[in-house]
């Protein structure tokens, strides 16, 4: 069987003299010309991503009716994961799913036989961090109505231009420096490269390192939002499969992926995960195929690009090599080596969690931003401040390092609420920056009936390096932390976000 190659949507300019990207408009509007209960439209399709629609502005006019069969409904939509170690194979099967379809369309209107998917590499050279022109000109070639071009997607400034804002809001691939797929030792917000060990998740609240950033921050820009808080539809994961350049950045997404995997690291092959959630009897993973018949999957079958006889034109890591490896960096001011840095890293695996801090009440978040103070516990920070001295002397006494693992500290924003996902904030703990934050799914993880109840987002942010360099000028000796959130985008007026919980966590073996 033939290998198809997906290519970079930026090629010829990004215009349509990119004969991917031409094929893939008209392919596009035939599903967009299909309806709401056909398999093969473009409205089911995005349902099967999410299915809570409000009123959405159109191009394009989204259909309401006629609703498919309660059987269909139930089989198919409203199964994304996220929050989840299923979130880079639910959503491999998802995009091979549409580009069969796709293909099957294009072949009929006399395209070419091997058309694939394109990507859009935000991180390429250039002007790659912007939008392809495709999909912002009112017309085909031909003169017909682009079925690429969406109405709400506002940008992240909100004004309609559309761009990844890559440095000023924090977007990198530092999740290809990750070791483990789960159960590692990184830095992001699970502390996974592929999302934390569940069963199936529509929408959990602790991300993979991988779909934490640079995923959802792509989401929130391209998204954004209106002054008065109607966020675009990528801003939302329940609107976002109605706007086709969703699809070529989860493209994006899945060449990361395999570009990760391309550089020797492993995918679980633990039979839970292998098994998909059906392993512990949840719900099934179902595509439905070109003739409408359904396709169950699970990560087994899409372990592998190979395994769906297709692979990228580009499998670079994105970083360079010599990087590879977030602990290396960290532990190369305490002066280990890279071989006593990776058996910390093993032993880590087996670290204990332990929470040190916490602010004192609810924190509301608005236009201006939040502060809030972090209240130290003064025998869990002993703990963190004499692991980071035990490493130290180990090595200034040529000591065996293994033996005085240092301690990883999160700042952890627990049970965020509110109705904006496109958010977008930067956040510092006394007055030294820690990263930006993404509010991508915030409504999901807040509206009452939701799997969750309304627990909100769990925000867990890796402060180790900060902690390292207070430890190391003699300034880790602290009761308390200043925690100030700060949004880089607009907060509409009279909206209210709400955070349970500020909290710092420890992660060691004493």
């Amino acid at each position: 069987m033939a290998t198809f190659t997906r290519k970079n949507a930026w090629n010829q300019n990004g215009t349509f003299h990119n004969p991917d990207l031409l094929w893939y408009a008209k392919g596009v509007s035939v599903m967009q010309s299909r309806s709401l209960n056909d398999q093969t439209s473009w409205w089911f399709f995005a349902a099967i991503h999410g299915n809570r629609w409000p009123n959405i502005p159109g191009p394009p006019l989204v259909p309401t009716t006629p609703q498919p069969s309660q059987g269909l409904i139930d089989q198919y939509w409203a199964q994304c994961q996220h929050g989840t170690w299923f979130f880079p194979p639910w959503h491999r099967g998802y995009l091979y799913a549409i580009e069969n379809i796709l293909r099957e369309i294009i072949q009929s209107l006399g395209g070419p036989g091997d058309w694939t998917l394109p990507y859009w590499n935000y991180f390429g050279p250039d002007n790659q961090y912007k939008i392809p022109p495709a999909f912002t000109v009112q017309n085909l070639p031909d003169g017909d109505l682009n079925p690429l071009l969406v109405a709400a997607r506002y940008g992240p400034n909100n004004d309609g231009n559309i761009f990844v804002p890559l440095s000023s809001w924090g977007i990198t691939q530092e999740c290809q420096k990750d070791y483990d797929f789960v159960g590692g030792n990184s830095n992001g917000n699970s502390g996974d490269y592929g999302g934390a060990e569940t069963g199936f998740e529509h929408f959990a609240s602790l991300f993979g390192d991988l779909e934490w950033n640079p995923h959802n921050f792509v989401h929130a820009a391209v998204g954004g939002q209106t002054p008065t808080g109607r966020g675009g539809l990528m801003s939302n994961p329940e609107t976002a499969g109605l706007d086709p350049i969703f699809y070529l950045h989860h493209c994006n997404i899945d060449r990361m992926w395999a570009a990760w995997n391309s550089s020797g690291k492993a995918n679980p092959n633990d039979p839970n995960w292998l098994s998909g959630p059906t392993a512990s009897g949840d719900r099934k993973f179902y595509m439905p195929k070109p003739d409408r018949t359904p396709w169950q999957y699970a990560p087994d079958v899409v372990n592998d690009t190979g395994q769906l006889n297709y692979t990228y034109d580009n499998l670079s890591l994105g970083i360079p090599p010599e990087l590879a490896g977030r602990d290396a960096l960290r532990l190369r001011n305490f002066g280990l080596t890279m071989d006593e840095t990776r058996l910390l890293s093993t032993m880590n695996l087996n670290a204990n969690t332990e929470l040190v801090g916490a602010n004192s009440s609810m924190t509301t978040l608005d236009a201006t931003g939040a502060r809030t103070t972090v209240k130290l516990d003064s025998k869990g920070w002993e703990t963190v401040t004499k692991s980071l001295t035990n490493t130290f002397a180990a090595r200034i006494n040529n000591s065996p390092a293994a033996t005085n693992l240092p301690d990883q500290v999160y700042l952890q924003l627990e049970g965020v609420k509110g109705n904006e996902d496109s958010i977008v904030c930067s956040v510092s703990i006394n007055q030294q920056y820690v990263g930006h934050i993404s509010l991508f799914g915030l409504y999901n993880a807040s509206i009452k009936d939701s799997q969750h109840g309304g627990a909100g987002l769990t925000i867990r942010l890796d402060i180790t390096k900060i902690v390292d360099q207070m430890h190391l000028s003699g300034m880790a000796e602290l009761n308390s932390l200043d925690v100030l959130i700060q949004p880089v985008n607009i907060v509409a007026e009279g909206s209210e976000l709400t955070i349970d919980r500020v909290s710092v966590y420890r992660k060691g073996l004493m």
